[in-house]
Parts: C-alpha cells; structure tokens; sequence
C-alpha cells in the first residue's frame, strides 16, 4: 500500500473514533503537516466519504452524524482485543440483560474479519480455557444502563423506579454521579435529593430511568468507585462487628477489602503509614462463620470488641487447629 493511502486510511480510523479532530492533532498523528491534513480530507470526500469541517477555536473535522461505518478494518491485535473483550464481559457479568448481545457481536465481527484473519482468531478462542467458571451476574437492562450512563455525563437528574431486596418497589430521583461494576454486579452511585444524602442502587433492580429537567453539579474529587465500596461495607446485614487489629491498612485490605469492611486509623497524622499501630475496623455480615479463619490468615493481633458470638467462633477455630496439630 502506498504511504499516502495507508495515511488517509489512518485518517479515516482516527474520525470513526468520535468527536471532533483539530488539524493539528490529526498532522501529529500522521506525521504530515496541516496542508497535507487537507488534502487527505479532500480524497475522502471524493469517497463519497461525509467529512465534516467545523469552524471556531476548537474546529476541526469529524464524520457526519450518522453516517454508517464501512465494513470494519481491523489489524490482529485489533481483531483478538475486540473478541477477548466480548469473552471477558460474558465471564465477568460486564452484560447487559440481552445475554445473547456479545455471542452475536462476535459473531458478526467474525464474518466481517479477512478468512485468513479470521481463522487465526478461531485457532485462539478454540484452545483458550479458563481456571475459574463464570461468575453470577446480575445484568441491567440495556435501555436503563444507557438513560443513566447518558445522565451521568450531561449531569442531568433521573427518575427511576427501583425495587428492593425484599420486593418493596418506589420512584425515586437521582443526581447520578456514576456507574461502578463490582463483583459482576453494576452499580449506579449519586445524591438523592429529596433526603440530601448519597444512595447507591443496582442497575438490575431498575425497571425505569427517566430523565429530568435541570442540571445538577457533583462533588469536587469524586471517587464513583470509592463510594459503592464504601456503600457496600455499611450496608445492613444481620450482624455488626467491630475489631482492633494490630498492622497497616495494606495489611488489613489484603484480606478485609473495602468492599468487606472499612478501616480507620485513630491517629492519621501521626507516623508513617507503613508503621503497624491498632486500627479500627467495623463490618457488617449475615454470617460469622467466614470471619474466624479470614482473622488467622491475617496473622496479626487483634481484639474482638462485638460481638461475643465471633469471640466464640474464634476459639472454636483455635481449638480444632491446635486438636489437629498435636494429631500423628
């Protein structure tokens, strides 16, 4: 392929990614100067190709509103990032509630790839194994997921309808700052309104998303994904448990990730992080059995301060690990 074919196909790929492309960035990109950049524009409009040029300080070009792509160009690693990528989000929920969506992508991208291509691809997917099996998904509904996504990034308020984990069903309004998936579930984090505090809820327990009228500002350095951990961690669950344990913050994560349990340090001021001093940790669970040996393999001191149920379970675990030691 001649250099300046292969650059106006460069082009091409550059303004099928989206938004508006200044010259200068595009002259970069390609290794030419302005004028050049010019002409390349010129011989895709001679294509029949709807390129576009916008004026003002931040002008430049960009493909036509809806104009349909050609069939797709895609190099190897091109090719095996797009498919591997379908696979993944099929094993780690990242779906929506079409589950068949990603089977009939990859079958489409499949017969738009050259043969040779293609078979290649399929040597890949043919003797590629996973150790783990695929995770439980809870998958939103593509219409919802695509409404809050939208409202996110206009920050714009929504009107959803949302049932809960025992099936009490509501409307509510929403200032949404973002969307987390965490554990093949995906999340939707804001500020509701009417009560002035953060809510977290679950894109699958969404039957509706409306958008409002108005705007709203979020927070100066949001953490999206911070907050649903956080969120997680205080969530209600049957019991509440309160430990001191002796180490780093790294050292507690390790085995209690934020998502678990949230760690405070009495005294954050004071010495070098990496510095093992007591830390407050509070959690909350349905059960405690899972609790006794996640504490040994901390391998750290530690003080049960609720409840006395954990203490027990504790010592019950001590006991069987040291009948079993002293066994020939």
């Amino acid at each position: 392929m001649a250099r300046p074919t292969g650059r106006v196909l460069t082009l091409l790929e550059l303004l099928q990614s989206g938004g508006i492309r200044t010259v200068a960035e595009l002259a970069d990109r390609l290794g030419v100067d302005g004028r050049t950049v010019r002409r390349y524009v010129d011989h895709l409009v001679d294509l029949d190709i709807p390129v576009e040029a916008v004026r003002g300080r931040y002008g430049g070009y960009r493909l036509a509103p809806g104009y349909r792509l050609p069939p797709l160009m895609l190099n190897d690693d091109e090719a095996l990032a797009v498919l591997l990528g379908l696979v993944a989000g099929r094993r780690t929920g990242l779906l929506t509630a079409t589950e068949t969506a990603g089977e009939t992508a990859a079958a489409k991208i499949r017969r738009a790839l050259p043969e040779r291509l293609a078979r290649r691809l399929d040597a890949v997917m043919e003797s590629l194994a996973f150790t783990a099996p695929p995770g439980e998904s809870a998958t939103p509904e593509t219409g919802v997921l695509l409404a809050i996504a939208d409202a996110v990034r206009h920050r714009r308020p929504i009107s959803i309808r949302y049932t809960t984990r025992d099936g009490r069903r509501s409307e509510r309004t929403l200032h949404p700052y973002g969307i987390v998936t965490h554990a093949g579930r995906w999340y939707v984090t804001g500020a509701d309104p009417e009560i002035g505090q953060d809510r977290t809820f679950r894109l699958d327990r969404i039957a509706d998303a409306r958008t409002l009228p108005g705007s709203f500002e979020p927070p100066a350095g949001l953490d999206p994904a911070q907050r649903v951990l956080s969120g997680l961690a205080k969530a209600a669950y049957r019991h509440e448990v309160t430990l001191r344990i002796h180490g780093t913050v790294e050292q507690i994560r390790a085995r209690l990730p934020a998502s678990v349990a949230s760690v405070e340090d009495p005294a954050p001021a004071e010495g070098d992080p990496h510095t093992e001093r007591w830390l407050h940790v509070e959690l909350r669970a349905e059960r405690l059995d899972w609790l006794p040996p996640v504490l040994a393999s901390l391998d750290r001191p530690f003080v049960i301060e609720r409840p006395d149920e954990l203490r027990d379970l504790v010592i019950a675990l001590a006991d069987r690990l040291a009948t079993r030691a002293r066994q020939a």
